[in-house]
């Protein structure tokens, strides 16, 4: 081996060094990037009588600073936070809106009650019953706004859906794609092309962010599934999801999926997709939004029902008694959804019969073996299983007519637009029956008896919690305290998330990142030895010049 031959691999192995710490030094705030690392070995000795001479040195491989353990807790955390983010952010909208002391439902019903109050204490009084009304439209305005805000919620987050989903498949896709341009990479080469081994991480990063992601290697690509196991990367092969109109609900959008194989796309559960924003919002719609919407929904149809049946036993001032009497309120029926994959022509109608035995769940109607099984959706429970209908649950009555084919079922939401549809109806303060059924046309105006017993009903326990009956102001009370712990338990897992998954990027980046510093001594170490590897070959030169002039 001459000497030239180890001083040009000397003067190689020094360059590469050189070129390796300037692309790490260049790509130091590139997310993602991997510091990158030369690694030497001894070429093979050379075997002459007097023994084993080295033939210089050379490289075996570039290899970048990767610490697969921590990226695994990186997409484990980035998930849990984006979605804990998600859930907090909302949860807080709710909470400030329900518990705001000026725009809240309990101020408007306070008003309302004691504008009652005065009316009883001067019952023919133009004035006074001009404040029921004024009171008794704010009262219904308020819960129109906090109905509305609540059903605008549930239109952003069926907006964000399709959304999300649309970034999912787009990393997916590039996934699959740099799988395959990674596997051609090692198949010509033999070496890591660590750059898009790098690309390839960031994108699952990032992917992580929308939903609960893990990545399983095979070979020299990564299948990746989502949520609870779910492929959508295999190879160099992407599956897709897509945001559709639940088949149970229209009004909602849901997420399907379509694997290896299938001709349409299959609806998936909620409990399907976990993590990241998309788990986020999946999990907050269920487990909050729609019980907060169902629970306004019933205290405004209780409230409207027991006012106006008070109504109904009173006597306004132009002597109307019973059904000639106007109700003070109106709000929504219960809504029945029949399945998309329904096979009959059958209708299913429900309504109120008993508020006192209302519940803020929805519920299920599904015609199985001959029977109509009516299942409250709250709590999973079978109410009831009968060969006719219609039939009482939970005060709804609820009924059929046209054929129903086995399998069929329907989806009846008897509160949910309780409150967005509350609506106040009487026109003119002679309408308000502030005296009692049997008072005489002569005492009407000073006969408060009915708007006493309608003051009253505002401490009256009439709406039922699942335990017990409360009062109106006692369950929005329990609606404002429950999404209120609900919020401040979301912030405070969503910060420990978030300190958790900084306490992992930091790990990630002292192990991973470069060190500009560190970098700095890398050149200058490696421009010595450029140097050093120089002057070997200059050596090397005068020793064969000298040969030569000797040989002449």
């Amino acid at each position: 081996m001459s000497v030239f031959s180890i001083g040009q691999s000397a003067l190689a192995a020094a360059q590469a060094g050189i070129s390796t710490t300037g692309h790490n030094i260049a790509n130091a705030n590139t997310t993602g990037y991997s510091r990158q690392l030369v690694v030497q070995e001894a070429a093979t000795p050379q075997q002459f009588g007097t023994g084993y001479f080295g033939q210089g040195v050379q490289i075996s491989t570039v290899k970048r600073v990767y610490n697969d353990v921590l990226q695994k807790q990186a997409l484990n955390a980035q998930s849990a936070s984006n979605a804990s983010s998600t859930y907090a952010a909302k949860m807080s909208k709710i909470d400030s809106m329900l518990s705001d002391p000026e725009a809240g439902l309990t101020p408007a019903l306070k008003d309302f009650f004691a504008s009652l109050s005065k009316l009883s204490s001067n019952p023919g009084d133009a004035p006074t019953r001009q404040t029921v009304m004024s009171a008794a439209s704010s009262l219904a305005n308020r819960f129109n706004s906090l109905g509305n805000q609540l059903a605008d919620m549930q239109a952003e987050v069926n907006s964000q859906i399709p959304a999300t989903v649309s970034t999912i498949n787009a990393y997916t896709t590039q996934i699959a794609a740099l799988n395959d341009t990674i596997e051609k990479a090692y198949n010509a080469t033999g070496q890591p092309p660590n750059d898009l081994l790098d690309q390839r991480d960031q994108l699952v990063t990032e992917l992580s962010k929308q939903v609960q992601t893990t990545t399983v290697t095979q070979g020299n690509s990564y299948n990746v599934f989502i949520g609870n196991g779910l492929p959508v990367v295999v190879g160099s092969n992407a599956y897709s999801l897509s945001a559709v109109s639940s088949v149970t609900d229209s009004s909602r959008t849901e997420v399907a999926y379509t694997g290896a194989g299938q001709a349409n796309a299959i609806q998936l559960g909620t409990n399907t997709l976990t993590g990241g924003t998309l788990g986020g919002l999946l999990d907050f719609r269920e487990s909050s939004l729609d019980n907060i919407q169902s629970q306004l929904g019933q205290i405004a149809a209780v409230l409207a029902s027991t006012v106006n049946a008070q109504q109904a036993a009173g006597q306004d001032l132009n002597g109307n008694t019973g059904a000639a009497l106007t109700n003070f309120f109106s709000t929504a029926s219960p809504t029945s959804t029949a399945n998309s994959l329904n096979t009959g022509g059958a209708t299913v109608n429900a309504s109120i019969t008993n508020t006192s035995a209302l519940t803020s769940s929805n519920y299920s109607l599904e015609f199985k073996g001959g029977n109509y099984i009516i299942t409250r959706l709250s709590d999973n429970q079978q109410m009831s299983s009968t060969t006719t209908l219609p039939q009482v649950v939970d005060g709804v009555t609820f009924a059929a007519s046209g054929t129903m084919n086995s399998g069929d079922s329907f989806l009846i939401k008897p509160t949910t637009g309780g409150a967005t549809s509350f609506r106040f109806l009487l026109t003119q303060t002679n309408q308000i029956a502030a005296a009692s059924a049997t008072a005489s046309a002569a005492s009407l105006k000073g006969d408060g008896s009915n708007a006493i017993l309608l003051n009253n009903l505002q401490t009256n326990n009439l709406i039922y919690n699942g335990s017990a009956l409360i009062s109106y102001s006692s369950a929005f009370d329990q609606v404002v305290s429950a999404t209120g712990v609900k919020s401040n338990e979301m912030n405070l897992t969503s910060t420990a998330e978030s300190n958790m998954l900084d306490n992992i990027t930091k790990e990630q980046s002292s192990t991973s990142g470069v060190n500009l510093d560190e970098e700095a001594a890398n050149l200058m170490r490696y421009q010595q030895a450029y140097q050093a590897a120089g002057k070997l070959m200059q050596i090397a030169n005068q020793m064969f010049s000298t040969l030569l002039s000797i040989a002449g």
